[in-house]
């Protein structure tokens, strides 16, 4: 066995973390990939960043002062962990403000400019201006800091301008005036000009700029001194009393109001701001430590939504993926097909369209009785809500577990739960203490005087908006034994019902992490015997001690163990007598890989699998997760074959080596594979019928 301390074998969740973000960063830095995909990537790392400073580094601030001093398995202390996460993040932010410039500069040769106020010609000035005084200016609220009128709330990652003044008559030594400035987040921040003559550039201006040219005409008598840019997020965890609410929607509600005044974590301000200005902030949020001072505009995440804006530029994106509808669906009843056989999907590359029409056709299906369904994260106009809204005010029986927790999306949540309510569904806030993450629909319909159940199981959220998006895969299945598991689910998360057993799915927190450990000391049973054995996974993240060590163990048998892990893995690779036998990559390309599946070699019998869970601590111990077998040999060795154009990527698979850092896989001799080009690929052939589909080897090499 290894000689590391035990704390040594784990890599820091944390810091795991940031060693992700930065592979997002060097997505925004690869000069291969298109112009406005790279803005797009570089905008991901702020909006994750503020993610992660919003609760993972919240919650290292709540250890500290409640002077909690145990170590975590990785054997860090809440201070000394917040000391590396902040040293990484500073630079990874000073990183990502180089990135920027440079793809500033590549805009500029392509004739798309961002300029500054000054920058214009007059024609364009005083268009601006005008756009300014009819546009801004009326929803603008100036906000003065003084004796009677106390600091105002700053709401979380919100942008403001702070303004320090001065006035006719004041002597140098004179304290200067101070107010804020919220810049309005319902109007666009990029500000588009129009060109000049037949220019085909296309130019624009951010909103904070034009207030700060203009910013007199708010303090009228007053003599604006400095205009700074200021950025402050919050702590948004909630803290819920599940127990004790009468009403979980009620609490919640209440819950995201207190989220507003959450404890200041972060603090972004212009570099070079005012020093008066820059003490009111660190005074009024009692914030000393993490105060970024950005070398840019404040807050990248406009790159997204200005990315998203620009008409034409087409070479500087990827070319549009055009999804399949999947060929087995492509039929009127889709009953009919799944009495048949098992249908497998792959989003992005295969349609979402799928899994909305097999809902519609349930909801308008006179034979239907029942539809049963979770919902976890939802899109602004989905139209699988409106199929469940119609099926119940035809009176059939639609029970929906809506999870009001879901981070960030709780709002949205709520909103569809009061929609669903007032047509009739029987609406459900999940389990106290328990998340519902388990993607999961249920359709009861007659046929021939008995009943046939009907089920959907994911890995991804009933999102059409993600699943344009994301990798993941879903299954169809009239399966007796998966449909009478999914009738127990949802009884034991609506109703009383103790767990059961259950004959095909296996659920957390129940038994899903045990069905996991199960089956990894199976494989280590049958290496011990000289039989095939080998456990390839693929999952977003790793960070649960037990599942970890219980990965090691099996290797050590001679278990060969392939993790495909995008994000977060607290597993260290490579080490001698404790991982050898394993490997780790992560796939950070044009969508996000999202799909969770594993893959047993059980002695030469395979067995595949497909989850909602991550092996995560919440995951296994908190939430509602379910593992569901693949059964048909098909679409098992189509999912194999996914996971081996993943384990064959040498483009933008980066390894995780035994220190904790990636390294870019090298194609060497062999050919260039990029899994998700490839998986593209896969789904043209796959949906033109082609008898020379381009299978990988169904057994992994």
């Amino acid at each position: 066995m290894t000689t590391k301390s035990p704390a040594s074998n784990y890599i820091n969740r944390d810091l795991s973390w940031i060693e992700f973000n930065w592979r997002v960063l060097q997505e925004a830095q690869d000069s291969s990939l298109p112009l406005l995909e790279r803005a797009k990537f570089l905008s991901i790392v702020s909006s994750n960043l503020d993610e992660f400073m919003s609760v993972r580094v919240a919650g290292l601030q709540d250890q500290m002062k409640a002077n909690y001093i145990k170590k975590d398995f990785s054997g860090y202390l809440p201070e000394g962990l917040l000391k590396r996460v902040m040293k990484r993040t500073y630079r990874m932010v000073a990183e990502q403000y180089k990135t920027y410039r440079e793809i500033l500069r590549l805009f500029s040769k392509e004739g798309i400019l961002l300029s500054e106020y000054e920058d214009l010609n007059v024609t364009h000035k005083k268009a601006m201006d005008q756009y300014f005084h009819e546009i801004i200016y009326p929803v603008l609220t100036p906000m003065a800091v003084d004796q009677s009128r106390p600091f105002p709330l700053v709401h979380t990652q919100s942008l403001y301008l702070a303004v320090v003044l001065t006035k006719e008559g004041m002597e140098p030594e004179d304290e200067p005036f101070f107010a804020i400035v919220q810049v309005p987040s319902n109007l666009n921040r990029c500000i588009s000009i129009s060109p000049r003559g037949n220019s085909k550039k296309h130019e624009f201006i951010l909103m904070e700029d034009l207030i700060r040219v203009h910013i007199h005409t708010l303090f009228s008598g007053y003599t604006p001194v400095a205009v700074h840019s200021f950025r402050l997020t919050r702590n948004a965890d909630l803290t819920l009393n599940e127990e004790g609410a009468e009403d979980l929607l009620e609490e919640i509600e209440k819950e995201l109001r207190r989220r507003r005044w959450g404890a200041p974590v972060r603090l972004e301000v212009d570099k070079g701001m005012h020093p008066y200005a820059l003490e009111m902030l660190r005074e009024e949020f009692e914030i000393e430590d993490n105060v970024f001072e950005i070398d840019g505009p404040v807050d990248l995440t406009f790159l997204m939504r200005l990315q998203g804006s620009l008409e034409g530029f087409q070479h500087l994106r990827y070319p549009a993926l055009e999804p399949y509808y999947p060929r087995e669906l492509d039929e009127d009843d889709a009953f009919e097909v799944l009495r048949r056989k098992d249908v497998l999907v792959y989003h992005p590359y295969e349609s979402f369209e799928a899994v909305t029409d097999f809902i519609v056709q349930a909801a308008e299906d006179p034979k239907v009785l029942a539809i049963k369904m979770t919902l976890y994260r939802v899109s602004g106009h989905s139209l699988l809500v409106q199929a469940l809204a119609q099926a119940a005010e035809s009176g059939k029986q639609v029970t929906v577990v809506v999870e009001l927790k879901a981070r960030f999306d709780e709002e949205r949540n709520i909103a569809w739960a009061r929609k669903l309510e007032k047509a009739g569904c029987h609406v459900v806030y999940g389990l106290i203490g328990l998340k519902t993450h388990a993607k999961v629909t249920l359709v009861v319909r007659q046929e021939n005087n008995s009943l046939r159940r009907y089920v959907h199981v994911g890995t991804g959220n009933y999102n059409d908006n993600t699943a344009r998006l994301y990798t993941d895969v879903g299954i169809f299945t009239s399966n007796a034994l998966i449909g009478e598991d999914a009738s127990i689910l949802f009884n034991e998360i609506t109703g009383y019902s103790t767990p059961k057993h259950m004959q095909a799915l296996c659920v957390a927190p129940t038994n899903l992490k045990n069905k996991l450990i199960e089956l990894f000391r199976r494989e280590a049973e049958h290496a011990k015997a000289g039989r095939p054995a080998r456990i390839i996974a693929k999952m977003n993240s790793l960070s649960h001690q037990e599942t970890v060590d219980e990965l090691y163990a099996a290797s050590q048998t001679g278990v060969k163990v392939d993790l495909i892990v995008r994000g977060v893995c607290c597993l260290r690779p490579g080490v001698a007598g404790l991982s050898e036998n394993i490997t780790v990559r992560s796939i950070v390309d044009r969508f996000l890989e999202h799909s969770r599946i594993i893959y047993f070699e059980n002695g030469g019998e395979p067995e595949v699998y497909i989850s909602s869970a991550d092996w995560m601590s919440r995951n296994l111990t908190r939430r509602v997760e379910l593992l569901c077998p693949v059964l048909d040999e098909a679409n098992k060795r189509a999912l194999i074959n996914m996971l081996q154009l993943s384990l064959n990527d040498n483009v933008k698979a980066r390894v995780l080596q035994s220190n904790g850092m990636y390294e870019n896989r090298q194609p060497g001799e062999e050919p260039e594979l990029r899994s998700q080009f490839e998986a593209m690929k896969v789904a043209v052939w796959k949906n033109r019928g082609l008898s020379e589909f381009p299978e990988q080897d169904s057994t992994p090499s």
